[in-house]
């Protein structure tokens, strides 16, 4: 069988880059050379050699996180080029990127939301109106990025300037959730118009992170991933099906994971990655791993899928 040419995305220019390149490394060798010629380019430096390069081509990865990757910019590029890719086009992409229309969108899809409002750079925030409406904690993110970069989760009044500011950094729009207290867990999707759930994971942050964030992320040992998720069968196939109900509502395709609380018997619905971490031990490898799918075969599954989206 003909080698296919794959086209390897990582690097660029966000916030996340280490975070891409570090992915970006992993996927290439997981690949298999009997398989694929893989070409690599970083969209900070090689954009005119894939433009050039574009002909033979036959499918790319994309592995990038954040602005100018996972938000249907490079996703519109190779639709000019007319590469086929793995996952979501550029109305999900760009749809999935900004948290305030993912969650007014989960909410029109009848999916469990926390309590939120948002918050422009040139509003001058009443911070008794915004405790009063919310409660605390409250948890400030950019509407835009990944990876908890510039988040931050208020206990305290006198905190949630220093929140804002630090949000504002990353982006001109927040988000102000409350903060729901229950157990962090994620579903991935795989599949374009069949949709299969992976099992849940069940994410436990270490003693000395506040919450998921950047480096409770990539440090390692600083929090534990269990999958499957120790929940009962019940709310895994509720969890499961709020991760497939976001997956669709966001128009998403190829893949997604779906971050969630369960609260109770509730599971309430945060973000929804399009691109979501793909190193051996990301979340979503992770998931397909406990499904019998190893690393390198679920790289064959999407690049399959991104053929089968192209058709």
């Amino acid at each position: 069988m003909k080698k296919l040419t794959i086209a390897l995305l990582s690097g660029g220019i966000s916030s996340e880059r280490d975070v891409s390149l570090k992915s970006g490394e992993q996927v290439f060798n997981a690949l298999d050379k009997q398989k694929y010629d893989v070409l690599c380019y970083d969209p900070k430096t090689d954009l005119g050699r894939l433009l050039t390069d574009a002909p033979k081509i036959d499918a790319a990865l994309i592995i990038l996180h954040g602005t100018y990757g996972e938000d249907g910019t490079v996703q519109g590029l190779l639709d000019l080029l007319g590469i086929p890719y793995q996952g979501t086009g550029v109305l999900g992409s760009a749809i999935a990127m900004n948290k305030l229309i993912s969650k007014q969108l989960y909410e029109n899809a009848g999916l469990l939301v926390p309590p939120y409002l948002s918050l422009k750079r040139r509003e001058r925030p009443n911070l008794n109106s915004i405790i009063s409406k919310l409660g605390l904690p409250i948890v400030v993110k950019p509407v835009s990025g990944g990876s908890s970069i510039g988040m931050s989760v208020v206990r305290a009044e006198k905190d949630l300037p220093a929140a804002l500011d630090k949000g504002f950094a990353y982006d001109d729009t927040l988000l102000l959730e409350a903060y729901i207290k229950g157990t962090e867990l994620t579903g991935g999707v795989i599949g374009n118009d069949d949709l299969t759930a992976l099992p849940i994971v069940e994410i436990i942050p270490g003693q000395d992170y506040d919450f998921f964030d950047y480096h409770a992320k990539y440090t390692q040992g600083a929090s534990s991933e269990i999958c499957p998720a120790r929940i009962a069968p019940h709310l895994t196939l509720k969890a499961q099906n709020g991760a497939k109900s976001a997956h669709q509502t966001l128009c998403c395709k190829g893949y997604s994971r779906t971050d969630m609380i369960l609260k109770d018997q509730d599971i309430y619905v945060l973000e929804t990655n399009t691109i979501p971490g793909m190193t051996q031990t990301s979340l979503l490898p992770l998931a397909a791993k406990a499904a019998g799918i190893s690393f390198a075969q679920l790289l064959d599954k999407l690049i399959a899928l991104s053929l089968e989206n192209r058709k």
